[in-house]
């Protein structure tokens, strides 16, 4: 594998063939050849590794190859959108991308000192660990070329006082957009959430009956996404669109469930059952039991006596 590291805009710019960047913190462009034309980097070369020191905004459509970013490997059959975050590492294998590609990259110091920066954090799709691509509808793909083009006008514009603000209002309303058209996508997907449900419920119950939880404690959030091969963020929205709550919430009613059983049997003791459950403490065992269910753990064992 070759392994590339870009320190700034115009370093990036020149190995992908891009014109030099007019402002070396922010640059934008339009790659767009013939219709028929496929653009292909590094054509003999199989795998390559790539990691920026700033934000890159890219739509396109990967016609073959594979791009992978952290465990995801891309599914590219529509017009998408990457987003990748400064020192995060991104790897292409025979790579062959459709002519007409759209790219943004810009610096954080670009965007220090203003409300963007403290908002662009907010934004998932900067934030997953392994990163899923933003697949586009032909309307969807409309609304953000034409974002795309406004800050390019701007950005090629005789610069005055005015531009900074004026690209930057455009890339808070791009990255509005791009946000909009995510929370689609994981709503379009609820067979797939489904799916995950599914496989997050099958590795719950795979750790218990191993009795994992003893020697680990209670399973967190990194364990579980690590074994599904998706990032935390990810699988937190996934589960979260798909029940309404969090995964964090999901793996604290399995263990309420279980505690239940586990009350119920003759002879339960609470300390040994909060043991049993990989609770370091017992009293954060009492704490989340009351919370979920209204009652501490004496209070159903008294409960379900008199029932």
């Amino acid at each position: 594998m070759i392994r590339k590291t870009f320190k700034n805009i115009e370093e990036f710019n020149e190995d992908q063939c891009l014109p030099k960047p007019e402002n070396p913190l922010f640059s934008i462009g339009n790659v767009k050849s013939g219709p028929d034309e496929i653009r292909q980097k590094h054509p003999t070369q199989k795998e390559i590794s790539y990691t920026n020191e700033f934000y890159v905004i890219s739509l396109k459509k990967i016609v073959s190859g594979e791009i992978i970013y952290g465990r995801t490997k891309y599914d590219c059959t529509t017009g998408t959108m990457l987003f990748w975050a400064p020192n995060q590492t991104l790897i292409t294998r025979d790579i062959a991308i459709a002519s007409d590609i759209w790219y943004i990259n810009f610096h954080d110091d670009f965007i220090r000192g203003l409300d963007i920066r403290k908002r662009i954090k907010n934004y998932n799709f900067f934030n997953y660990n392994v990163n899923e691509a933003l697949h586009l509808s032909p309307t969807e793909e409309e609304t953000v070329k034409s974002i795309f083009r406004n800050i390019e006008k701007e950005y090629h514009n005789n610069q005055d006082e005015f531009s900074k603000d004026i690209i930057v209002s455009h890339l808070e309303t791009l990255l509005k957009y791009a946000d909009r058209f995510y929370k689609r996508q994981f709503l379009n997907r609820k067979e797939l959430n489904k799916d995950l449900m599914t496989r997050f419920y099958d590795a719950l119950n795979a750790y218990f009956e191993n009795d994992q939880q003893i020697d680990n404690g209670i399973p967190s959030l990194a364990y579980m996404a690590d074994q599904l091969g998706i990032s935390q963020r990810y699988l937190s929205d996934s589960i979260k669109a798909e029940s309404g709550k969090t995964a964090i919430d999901q793996i604290n009613l399995y263990l309420v469930e279980e505690a239940k059983n586990l009350l119920l049997q003759p002879n339960a003791s609470i300390t040994e059952t909060a043991y049993k459950l990989g609770f370091e403490y017992p009293q954060y065992f009492t704490r989340l039991f009351k919370k979920k269910t209204g009652v501490s753990p004496k209070g159903y064992i008294e409960s379900a006596n008199v029932n």
